[in-house]
């Protein structure tokens, strides 16, 4: 039984959700700007002025090799690009077991998904399912936990679903481990393909999968266990999406349906670690995490075992029940207090925050354009909110005042029964998602060697995450399955042009 808490707990202000921002406030003139800017399009015949720069003056400019996801944002300064590579080289470290002789990369485990985050965000893409019995699932992992009491929810967030890590495996579960310890688990996956009828006699197959933690190596899980498969996501743009305005955000939440337009996005609201209070979450399958710097700092505890000033402990998510792992030798024994410090957290933070968003492909192709009116008249842009202005922030320039096209609200929508995974995040229910950002979509293939999209991977086309659609987006997925091929067509054309 999952437990939800309902506090009496004021609208959180956008003062205190952009404290990770130091932000110059908007001018009725700015404002009237942003509005002209944003507003949706009368014409579908040409592109709209600046859509060729999804990511404004930080676009880059489009590869055609794997490394599309990888270049520094084009607004990012001289000396600022040196903070990028150093933050690269820290994004692709390869860590190693302690005690070592290269005492600043090991800390590694003793449990763990992969040895760096290049592993996982391979090229800055997106993760992959496994391949065939053969291959592995550095790239997926499930998430775990149980439900919690009204008590064990943080103070001051209404509508909090409380929930605690499974007592034997924590809040993840690794699948590697080093040497002498047993990993937690093997990832089992099998499908089953579902026939879907599309207009025109068409027909798409869709795999509906089923996830088993195989090979349990601590013993079985509790009876109440939620697991939740989660693929790694692309990296681009992260840091314009984090300095997208809050107030903006929530100003587009309409969690009672009021305009009965059937969207009703929410918020999710999360305590953060890093400030010490309710913050908006924006990143994360279920916007668990709130800012690039917590994100990241997650990641080295869960995924690496890594110890940083975020997140101290250096044994990551081993629980107290895994006594092998917590008296295992670890990477703070010697002149380091964590295995990565605050220097080396805040550059890989900057490396993160500034992967650059490749431009827009075919803007004007007829074909695209009419994609693109399909997009619109169908609803998709009831979640997948088009273009945001960016805050002011005299500190962060190459983020400031930009007008981006990253295609996403940030907030969680139900998306039905077929995406549910029955597994909660702070406010987000167990059929509740994150409207991912669609920008860089049509470079997946090119970035990661494969078409795989989703929150677990499932959907091996665009079309096929069409069509997974359901709950607040059941209507704008029904309109697809219905109309003419030529427009089903154009419409993935034009997502393939993002």
């Amino acid at each position: 039984m999952l437990v939800a808490v309902h506090a009496a707990t004021p609208a959180l202000s956008a003062e205190l959700q952009d404290l990770h921002l130091n932000t110059l406030p908007r001018t009725d003139a700015e404002r009237a700007r942003i509005s002209g800017a944003t507003a949706a399009p009368d014409d579908f015949t040409a592109p709209q002025r600046f859509e060729e720069l999804p990511a404004g003056a930080a676009t880059v400019r489009v590869r055609t090799d794997a490394d599309a996801f990888s270049q520094p944002s084009a607004n990012i300064s001289f000396e600022q690009e040196l903070d990028f590579r150093v933050g690269n080289g820290l994004f692709k470290k390869i860590w190693v077991s302690s005690p070592s002789s290269t005492k600043a990369s090991d800390g590694l485990g003793p449990l763990y998904n992969a040895r760096s985050c290049q592993r996982c965000h391979i090229k800055d893409g997106r993760g992959h399912t496994p391949n065939g019995p053969e291959d592995n699932a550095i790239s997926m992992f499930l998430r775990v936990s149980v439900p919690g009491l009204p008590e064990d929810a943080p103070e001051g967030i209404a509508d909090y679903i409380a929930t605690l890590p499974e007592p034997n495996y924590g809040l993840q579960m690794q699948d590697f481990a080093l040497a002498g310890h047993p990993a937690e688990y093997r990832l089992d996956i099998t499908y089953e393909e579902v026939p879907v009828a599309l207009s025109e006699g068409d027909t798409a197959m869709l795999r509906r999968p089923t996830y088993i933690a195989a090979d349990l190596g601590y013993g079985p899980l509790h009876p109440d266990a939620m697991l939740s498969p989660r693929v790694a996501p692309q990296m681009i743009g992260l840091g314009l999406l984090e300095s997208i305005p809050v107030d903006e955000l929530l100003a587009r939440a309409d969690p009672e349906d009021t305009d009965g337009d059937g969207i009703s996005g929410r918020a999710n609201i999360v305590w953060s670690t890093e400030f010490d209070q309710p913050m908006m979450g924006r990143f994360g399958h279920k916007a668990a995490m709130p800012t690039v710097m917590e994100q990241s700092a997650a990641a080295f505890a869960g995924d690496i075992g890594i110890s940083s000033p975020l997140f101290p402990l250096p044994q990551g998510d081993c629980t107290e029940a895994q006594v092998q792992c917590t008296n295992a030798p670890h990477g703070d024994g010697d002149v380091r207090v964590f295995e990565i410090d605050e220097t080396g957290m805040d550059l890989v933070a900057f490396y993160s925050r500034n992967l650059g968003v490749p431009g827009r492909r075919d803007v004007d192709d007829p074909q695209v354009l009419r994609g693109k009116e399909v997009f619109y008249t169908t609803g998709c842009t009831a979640c997948h909110t088009p273009s945001h202005v960016t805050h002011r922030m005299p500190d962060r320039p190459e983020h400031s005042f930009q007008l981006i096209w990253p295609y996403t609200d940030l907030l969680l929508h139900d998306m039905g029964e077929g995406l549910a995974d029955n597994r909660p995040e702070a406010r987000a229910t167990g059929r509740e998602w994150r409207t991912p950002p669609l920008w860089g979509i049509g470079l997946t293939e090119r970035v990661s060697g494969h078409t795989q999209f989703l929150h677990d991977g499932r959907a091996r086309s665009l079309l096929e995450a069409i069509l997974w659609h359901g709950g607040e987006a059941q209507a704008a997925r029904d309109q697809v399955v219905s109309m003419p091929k030529a427009d089903r067509d154009a419409l993935i054309r034009f997502l393939e042009s993002l």
